[in-house]
């Protein structure tokens, strides 16, 4: 039994530090993730289909400058595009972040958006540099709250170079 926490322990304090070394000043990072695919809400449709990119630099340690692209599609709705910039901070050194965006979206001749978001997320590192990262987010629609604000989940895969 004491073996077992005492390598338990070891393992936790591994995982930190390699954690650590990658939220580093200077470091960039690439990803790509997917939403909706069922896991989102909002009021004028209850499921879309996301596709996301993004990329990053650590200004400092554990706090990033971000900026993303996306397209989604929801089922009655045209496509659309958005685009932002944000921070992501990890609160934790082995891969809890906090993150804040603000975004434009842009829906063909239907509409156009400003939606800041919040995001809260884990990276589990899998190797060195390549993480997945489940997140929940909420993006605040300035054009109609109750028909275009979103919450929902993300599923990513990143890279820290």
């Amino acid at each position: 039994m004491i073996k077992k926490r005492i390598y338990v322990v070891l393992i936790a304090v591994l995982v930190t530090v390699a954690a650590h070394a990658q939220f580093e000043a200077g470091k960039y990072y690439v990803g790509a993730s997917l939403s909706g695919v069922g896991l989102s809400y909002n009021g004028s449709e209850k499921a879309s289909f996301g596709l996301q990119g993004r990329a990053g630099y650590l200004i400092d340690d554990n706090l990033m400058a971000t900026a993303q692209l996306e397209w989604d599609k929801k089922h009655s709705q045209p496509a659309y595009f958005k685009a932002g910039v944000g921070m992501r901070y990890y609160i934790v050194q082995n891969g809890l972040y906090l993150g804040a965006q603000a975004n434009y979206v842009h829906a063909g001749n239907a509409f156009d958006d400003f939606q800041p978001g919040i995001q809260i997320g884990y990276a589990f590192f899998l190797s060195k540099t390549v993480t997945v990262e489940p997140e929940l987010y909420y993006d605040q629609s300035f054009k109609s709250h109750s028909d275009f604000s979103t919450v929902g989940i993300r599923i990513g895969i990143g890279v820290y170079l």
